[in-house]
């Protein structure tokens, strides 16, 4: 939440042109409590028709708000919906969504049931292998039984287990150890479900390694701090032989025209170059980079300029 909006998303698409976007999770809430908000709902669903392949993330537990809202994904042209049980923050717990609903696989399935009712697109879930006092295969096998019920049959498994009590959703992401054999597991003894793997995978050679035992890798915080990592992604695991390897510079001039375009529409220049800070990860003059963006981009009247003239630390 905060980081894969719509600016995140149409400059990592410039990267690579096959990988699965994700937004940011919305709260149905927020969709619902802004129907008759027109502006407000355009802004939440809003993205640039580039961004395909993408799905909604959404947090929520009410089986009903959560089909209307995956009606509304679906109207505005959303690939996949996506349910979010993976969250471990106290402000997603204490409105019943997120990670606190491994503890009832049961409505989850009515969650998803109730969605796949009513939309064509994929519905999907991303969990965790388990919450606090959960140990063990066992009960990441006993939630996906019931979910897979209820019409499920893709999980983006986070492996690693998310204490509720105790830790930080930062901590969440960082202390509870990674577990890939629990999800290599569910794959093997669930072949006929589509198992993605979530989790400290910063590599494509990971990515590669991974595949031998899932069906898919989703990659958070490495493709955000370091989005370049993407760009052989197109040639290296979707196969596709006619994919360009883009430099870093070709990304930036293109990234360019997108701002242009924006800023002329009275977006603030911030608002998109705090999602390219990470470009330049690793190279000469990334620092630069970044100070220059972070230090000029705020003015009401900055432009592509400031990102053109950064290049010259880089370059």
């Amino acid at each position: 939440m905060g980081w894969t909006d719509r600016h995140a998303r149409y400059f990592l698409r410039l990267i690579s042109r096959h990988a699965l976007l994700y937004t940011e999770m919305v709260n149905t809430g927020a969709l619902l409590h802004n129907r008759q908000m027109v502006g407000d709902q355009k802004r939440l669903l809003a993205h640039h028709s580039s961004e395909h392949p993408l799905a909604l993330q959404l947090g929520g537990s009410d089986p009903i708000a959560l089909a209307q809202c995956a009606v509304m994904a679906e109207d505005a042209g959303f690939d996949e919906v996506n349910l979010n049980v993976g969250c471990p923050s106290d402000r997603v717990k204490s409105g019943h969504f997120g990670a606190c609903l491994m503890a009832d696989p049961s409505l989850v399935a009515d969650c998803v049931s109730a969605m796949r009712a009513k939309v064509e697109i994929p519905v999907t879930v991303k969990c965790r292998i388990g919450i606090d006092e959960m140990e063990g295969f066992e009960p990441l096998e006993h939630f996906v039984e019931i979910v897979s019920a209820g019409g499920c049959d893709t999980f983006i498994v986070h492996a690693r287990k998310a204490w509720l009590q105790g830790l930080s959703p930062k901590e969440n992401r960082e202390i509870p150890p990674l577990r890939y054999d629990y999800v290599h597991r569910l794959k093997r003894e669930k072949p006929g479900l589509t198992v993605v793997i979530n989790g400290g995978i910063k590599t494509l050679e990971a990515v590669v390694d991974e595949l031998e035992y899932v069906d898919g890798v989703m990659i958070g915080r490495e493709a955000y701090y370091n989005p370049y990592m993407l760009a052989r992604v197109d040639r290296d695991i979707y196969q596709d032989t006619a994919a360009g390897l883009k430099s870093r510079e070709q990304v930036v001039e293109e990234m360019c025209e997108y701002i242009d375009s924006e800023v002329a529409r009275g977006v603030i220049l911030h608002s998109i170059t705090r999602h390219i800070l990470g470009l330049y990860q690793g190279c000469r003059g990334a620092r630069a980079w970044r100070r220059h963006l972070s230090e000029n981009a705020h003015t009401d009247d900055a432009s592509s300029t400031v990102v053109r003239d950064a290049l010259s630390y880089v370059t």
